[in-house]
């Protein structure tokens, strides 16, 4: 099985780290890290620097948010929960270590695990599988630049129309690098600490960068152990002025014991005890993970073309219900051309693009002797196959107001074989598949009466396709192919962003129609969930991000102190359901709401209350019988400069120990004879995190 050499990176961690210490700054108008930065360098083809990423996100006519590694390198900056907490319209829930579940506008809104609907992406290439399934595990926050939130159609530029859109990850170069050498070490409760370790050079026409990070934790519940190796590198050479090619790696190891479900009793009264089921079956997901990928830029007279090619190498060993053995290869390739001309004397943007992207998966299953393979139940192939075409045009119809008009062309593949043994022993090997194919367009408008102020509008239909977790379901221990449905949605949003003064806002409604939504409930929560098509649907909220300087120059000069407000509403029904009538979708609260206080003097430190408050629950079931308790949770972040480029960083989290459910898993009917309802995730209790970072 692939590993990294620990000894080797761990040799080289531990003799640059007693120089170590860290920083970062809490909120955009808190810029304590952002003026510690030792020299940004202006970025390259391939990879721009971070003020023309973030110019080219805020001129999106639609919901985009933008986020800096400064504002979440002063946290204890472990999961992409730790990188979007302040961001609107996004939903993270932690289970356990870096296992946690993503839902942007009720994209898999039911999934009990990871993700669906919502392409994640590192540097613009996906690190989802090519059936659309994936985790998070290869996303190293503390080896990212920025972070982009394109929620629904907004992720058309990349080539994603699903319900939840896309997530980019972009990783620095040495070009963009904030100092040549980054160091960082940190502790806390529950045994944990991590390392980490960046260094860049740039020499000539050539730059190279590369980071690391090994993390790991006892975990707050029993059987829920971890640890963490995640390897970043990439490596440029500029050909010319009008030419770049970048080549990226990675390799990645996780391994994580699974404290399982528990019942709402339990989970509330007891929640640091791990569901039996899981102790005796050693339940764990191991993962080995390698990731290559280039992007070749080349900047023409009439605009730019850039170039994605990308293989990952996956093996996943998971001993669940059933030992889940598989072992994958995914590969693609996406050109994309982008330019800026006029049309009759107007301004115009646009970008045309295409993905191919495929992927093979030797999926086998074994009886589970506690954590080891016993007899083989299952032995398949999946296979996947994508053909994508999108185009977007942006037509400045006046100074200040911009037609935007797109649409998204897709083939999608499933084939899955059963090579003789579980549901097909009897009659040998057999071969199923579906195809699904789509036009998803998209039109909308943004006007900018000021630069820092924006109103837009957009319409646009998504398409998310089934992956092999919806389509092949276990029933009493064996495991078939189910030809789902597609499910489509029409989004309509109205929103504004932008800054004046002193304060900031973002605010966004939308309303999603939908049409065959995939949806999961449970009976055992080891158990992959039976995924299903709803009939009519609507999935409607507010996102909406606040955040102003209430006082400056109170103490010292240039100080300040700084009021930020997050609120995310979530009304997702179903429309007159023959089993559930206009019922809540199970599986998310209404409201999340987060609120902070910074005080900041830039330079010298900050200090920062946060109050997180779920008012309601989310329904465990469909049935909207069975709820999780609502919860106030108080946390302090605060950090401080010691010597140039030197920070220390103080991260206490749930400071009143509140018992609270972080995560379920849905059933159909809590009432339903034999129903199981073990199917709560606590949340951590009380902890405290300390860290240093140096930048040289």
């Amino acid at each position: 099985m692939p590993s990294l050499s620990r000894a080797r990176s761990g040799a080289l961690l531990a003799a640059l780290l007693p120089a170590a210490a860290l920083a970062q700054a809490p909120e955009p108008s808190a810029t304590l890290p952002e003026l510690q930065v030792i020299g940004q360098a202006p970025g390259s083809l391939t990879v721009p620097p971070v003020a023309e990423q973030r110019r080219q996100v805020e001129q999106a006519p639609a919901a985009v948010r933008f986020i800096e590694a400064g504002e979440f390198q002063n946290r204890r900056a472990f999961t992409l929960r730790d990188v979007l907490a302040d961001t609107p319209g996004v939903f993270v829930q932690e289970r356990y270590g870096q296992e946690l579940r993503l839902s942007i506008r009720g994209s898999g809104i039911a999934r009990g695990f990871h993700l669906r609907g919502i392409e994640v992406l590192q540097d613009g290439i996906p690190v989802n599988l090519a059936d659309g399934s994936g985790d998070f595990y290869q996303i190293d926050p503390l080896a990212s630049q920025s972070v982009t939130v394109h929620p629904g159609g907004n992720a058309l530029p990349f080539g994603a129309s699903t319900l939840g859109g896309a997530v980019n990850v972009v990783t620095p170069t040495a070009r963009t690098a904030e100092a040549e050498t980054i160091l960082r070490a940190e502790g806390g409760t529950f045994g944990t600490w991590r390392l980490s370790g960046q260094v860049s050079r740039v020499w000539d026409d050539w730059d190279a960068l590369a980071n690391h990070s090994h993390a790991s934790s006892d975990g707050w519940r029993q059987h829920s152990r971890g640890s963490y190796d995640q390897f970043n590198a990439n490596l440029g050479y500029r050909i010319s002025d009008s030419i770049e090619t970048r080549f990226y790696a990675g390799v990645y190891e996780t391994r994580q014991l699974l404290p399982g479900a528990l019942s709402l009793s339990d989970a509330l009264n007891d929640p640091r005890k791990a569901n039996p089921q899981a102790v005796s079956g050693n339940q764990a997901r191991n993962i080995w993970a390698e990731r290559f990928a280039n992007r070749t830029t080349v900047r023409l007279d009439a605009g730019q073309i850039d170039v994605d090619s990308w293989v990952v190498h996956k093996r996943l060993y998971h001993p669940i219900f059933q030992v889940i053995d598989q072992d994958g290869l995914t590969w693609g390739v996406a050109p994309r051309w982008t330019h800026g001309f006029t049309v009759a004397g107007l301004r115009n943007d646009l970008v045309i693009g295409a993905r191919y992207f495929a992927g093979t998966n030797d999926a086998d299953q074994y009886v589970n002797n506690r954590g080891s393979r016993g007899r083989q139940t299952l032995s398949s192939v999946q296979r996947a196959q994508n053909y994508e075409a999108y185009a977007e045009n942006r037509l400045w119809v006046l100074p200040s107001l911009a037609l935007v008009a797109g649409a998204k062309a897709l083939r999608d593949e499933r084939d899955y074989e059963d090579r003789g043994r579980g549901l097909t022993s009897s009659r040998g090997a057999v071969s199923l598949g579906r195809t699904y194919d789509g036009i998803n367009p998209k039109i909308g408008l943004l006007w900018q009466p000021r630069p820092e102020v924006q109103v837009f509008t957009n319409l646009t239909r998504s398409q998310d396709v089934p992956d092999f977790s919806d389509l092949t379901q276990t029933v009493r221990g064996i495991t078939g192919f189910v030809p789902l449905q597609a499910q489509r949605a029409w989004t309509v949003e109205v929103g504004t962003r932008g800054r004046l003064d002193r304060i900031g806002w973002d605010l966004t409604l939308f309303r999603s129609n939908i049409n065959g939504q995939l949806l999961q409930f449970s009976t055992d929560p080891s158990v992959p969930a039976f995924t299903q098509n709803a009939g009519t649907t609507v999935n409607q909220g507010v996102e909406f991000a606040l955040h102003g300087d209430l006082v400056r120059d109170l103490a010292a000069a240039g100080d300040r102190v700084t009021l930020g407000q997050v609120w995310t509403f979530n009304d997702f029904r179903f429309r007159g359901d023959p089993q559930y009538g206009d019922n809540r979708i199970a599986g998310l609260p209404p409201h999340v709401l987060r609120t902070t206080l910074t005080y900041a003097q830039p330079d010298r430190f900050f200090v920062r209350p946060a109050l997180d408050w779920v008012p309601q629950g989310a329904w465990l079931d469909y049935a909207n019988t069975v709820r999780a308790n609502s919860y106030l949770k108080l946390g302090l972040e605060a950090g401080v400069t010691v010597g140039p480029g030197v920070t220390l960083f103080l991260d206490a989290r749930n400071l009143t120990n509140k018992r609270y459910i972080s995560d379920v898993t849905t059933i159909a009917d809590a009432r339903a004879p034999g129903a199981n309802t073990t199917m709560f995730y606590p949340g951590d209790g009380r902890s405290l995190y300390a860290g240093t970072r140096i930048a040289f």
